[in-house]
């Protein structure tokens, strides 16, 4: 049986700096993320990409929302799905409900055209979680996500999966076979050295390729807002 969570007004407080503030320096290093990820795919495919971090409360979330922002300000096609089928928080974000979503998608009970959303942003559709179920990994791993990830991709220029963290459940990992490429978030001066290795370990370990690697909060004291900085 699905869980359904109660929506908190308070976490739809997030803010996308990309959007509020597409001038501003946290906004340009976004866009720096998705440069460097674009010249990344020089000869490969990078159309599908996920999102994770080592641990909770790193700012993976936050970081893909705004990516994808990025992405739909530059005219292309961008559909963000809430993977993270344990704590979803993309439609908070995006001011969303999630009565139906990526849930309901893997059970085929609904199809893609039935629970996707459009955002406030032109280009930027969102698939929400929907409701919580029992067996997260068991539904990515299936057969059935391997289908819905292939008629997004007809659909759409860029694909954007949120994760939970890979440290904590085997969700990223399973997913990581079926993208095209992932992203890993840490936060400066809490993820510990061990916890980002054993992350990227676990990423390697499941075969998928490593794009790079965001440093969150590198320069927090200086700012109240988010700071990011992209390397391979």
């Amino acid at each position: 049986m699905f869980k359904r969570k109660k929506q908190s007004r308070q976490s739809s407080t997030r803010h996308l700096i990309t959007h509020l503030n597409p001038r501003s320096p946290i906004s340009e290093q976004y866009r720096t993320l998705r440069t460097n990820l674009q010249f990344s795919a020089i000869d490969q495919t990078l159309q599908t990409i996920l999102v994770t971090s080592s641990g909770p409360g790193e700012g993976k979330s936050i970081t893909i929302a705004n990516l994808a922002v990025t992405y739909a300000q530059q005219s292309k096609k961008v559909l963000l799905i809430d993977a993270d089928m344990r704590k979803p928080t993309v439609h908070y974000t995006f001011r969303l409900e999630n009565i139906r979503g990526l849930s309901n998608l893997l059970i085929d009970e609904l199809n893609i055209d039935d629970v996707v959303n459009h955002s406030s942003i032109e280009n930027l559709n969102v698939i929400t979680c929907g409701p919580i179920p029992p067996n997260p990994a068991e539904l990515l791993g299936s057969k059935r996500m391997e289908r819905i990830v292939e008629e997004a991709k007809e659909k759409y220029d860029i694909i954007l999966f949120d994760t939970p963290p890979v440290l904590a459940v085997t969700d990223a990992q399973i997913l990581t076979n079926i993208v095209d490429g992932a992203l890993l978030v840490i936060r400066s001066g809490e993820t510990e050295h061990a916890a980002a290795l054993k992350a990227k370990e676990s990423l390697d370990q499941a075969k998928g390729k490593l794009l790079g690697v965001v440093l969150n909060d590198q320069q927090k004291n200086q700012t109240d807002n988010y700071y990011y900085y992209y390397s391979h």
